[in-house]
């Protein structure tokens, strides 16, 4: 599996031992309403080999990992209502292929952005510290200069460009959600909030309010997922690997 970050001893173990374990770190109780975290194809009494982490999941990881793998992923594979199983189109496609594998999947959703994702983002990766922290959103003061700043994010998460709504010369707090968190805006109250998949509306609310908002991408924000959860799983006695998401979206210079 490309993206080997640990090996830990090759036992296997019930799919049930596993998901409490994961339970334990990140109650699927605190999952939002409208989320689908926790089973997505499995059974508890499984045998499993080997656990694959890693933000999405695509064919090709599925016909690379053997029989009995449980992928734990962030994104649900089945989100919203599934009225039918056609087997040519998304999600059936990769649900039929692992059923065939005896493969089972778990989705670590919106309760991991509340007790890992965020914070380590946040502080990890960008370097700021915080100073408040709701569900999903982190916050920080201080002062930094505009280009101060978009010059860091854009480097630290390896960005090759930024799409920001307002200017401030002088931001003295900064707020943050992962992925898609534009609705989280009036919440935000910042002088700057950096979220992913910003929307032309979204722009021009925050445009009417004086909010600064930065587009650090929904793929960008969130690719950490799987380096976090892996270091939570060093203590159970099974293999585990990471596999790199593929990003959906690609930059194209013509």
């Amino acid at each position: 599996m490309t993206g080997t970050l640990r090996v830990i001893k090759g036992i296997e173990m019930k799919l049930e031992e596993v998901y409490d374990f994961l339970d334990k770190i990140s109650p699927f109780e605190l999952q939002e309403k409208w989320d689908n975290s926790g089973l997505i194809v499995g059974e508890m009494n499984r045998e499993i080999s080997q656990i694959v982490v890693s933000l999405d999941i695509d064919s090709d990881m599925i016909e690379e990992a053997g029989e009995n793998t449980l992928f734990v992923v962030h994104h649900p594979l089945i989100f919203g209502s599934l009225s039918q199983l056609d087997f040519s189109k998304y999600p059936s496609n990769l649900l039929e292929k692992m059923i065939l594998k005896k493969q089972s999947l778990v989705a670590l959703h919106t309760n991991f952005d509340q007790t890992h994702l965020n914070r380590y983002v946040f502080e990890k990766i960008l370097g700021f510290n915080i100073v408040s922290q709701e569900p999903f959103i982190c916050r920080a003061e201080g002062k930094w200069h505009y280009h101060e700043l978009l010059s860091a994010v854009k480097e630290k998460l390896g960005l090759s460009t930024l799409r920001v709504i307002g200017k401030k010369e002088i931001i003295h707090s900064v707020a943050m959600t992962t992925g898609a968190g534009a609705s989280l805006m009036n919440e935000a109250e910042a002088d700057c909030f950096l979220t992913g998949d910003i929307k032309y509306h979204d722009a021009m609310k925050a445009m009417s309010e004086d909010l600064m908002m930065v587009d650090i991408g929904h793929y960008e924000s969130e690719r950490f997922f799987a380096e976090i959860l892996l270091d939570e799983l060093k203590v159970l006695p099974i293999l585990a690997i990471m596999a790199n998401s593929k990003n959906p979206f690609h930059m194209e210079i013509l």
